[in-house]
C-alpha cells in the first residue's frame, strides 16, 4: 500500500510541478486533513492514531518526521475548522481509481490504529469513499486490507 501511495504522490507532485507547487501542497493538506477527520471522528485523541498519521504522512509524501509533524498540525487545524469533507475531497477526485483505493486504505489504517473501529470513523471513511467516487466493493476491500492480521 505504501509503495503505491508513494508512487501516486510522486506522480502528482511531478504533474503539479508543471503547474504549481501550491497544487501539491493543497493535495498533501487535503489527504492529511482526511486522515485527521478519521482520527477525530470519535472525538477522542489517541496517541496510536496520531503515530499512525505521522508514519503514513512520512511514507506517503516521502518527508521527514519534522515536516510530517508540521503538515499534521496544519491538517489538524484545517480539519477542526472545516464544515464538511467536501472541501478536501473535491481536490482528490482527479485521482485514478487505484489511487482513490489507496487513500481509503490509508484512512482505514488510521481508524484501526487504536484497535477499535468506531461507527463515526467508519461513517467518515464511507462518506469520503462516496465523495471521491470509489466503488463500494473497493471500499470493503480496502477495509479488509488495512485490518490487523490476527
Amino acid at each position: 500500500m505504501f509503495k503505491k501511495l508513494s508512487t501516486l504522490l510522486k506522480k502528482v507532485m511531478h504533474e503539479a510541478s508543471d503547474g504549481s507547487a501550491g497544487e501539491v501542497a493543497s493535495m498533501h493538506l487535503a489527504m492529511a486533513s482526511l486522515l485527521c477527520e478519521v482520527s477525530g471522528a470519535d472525538h477522542q485523541s489517541d496517541e496510536r492514531e496520531d503515530n499512525a498519521k505521522l508514519q503514513l504522512l512520512s511514507k506517503l509524501f516521502d518527508i521527514n518526521d519534522e515536516q510530517a509533524k508540521t503538515l499534521l498540525c496544519e491538517a489538524t487545524a484545517k480539519s477542526k475548522a472545516s464544515t464538511s469533507l467536501y472541501e478536501f475531497t473535491t481536490k482528490l477526485r482527479a485521482l485514478m481509481p487505484n489511487e482513490r483505493y489507496d487513500l481509503i486504505e490509508a484512512m482505514w489504517t488510521v481508524a484501526y490504529a487504536d484497535g477499535v473501529i468506531e461507527p463515526m470513523e467508519e461513517a467518515v471513511i464511507r462518506q469520503v469513499s462516496d465523495l471521491i467516487y470509489l466503488d463500494h466493493l473497493e471500499f470493503i476491500r480496502a477495509k479488509l486490507a488495512a485490518a490487523p492480521q490476527a
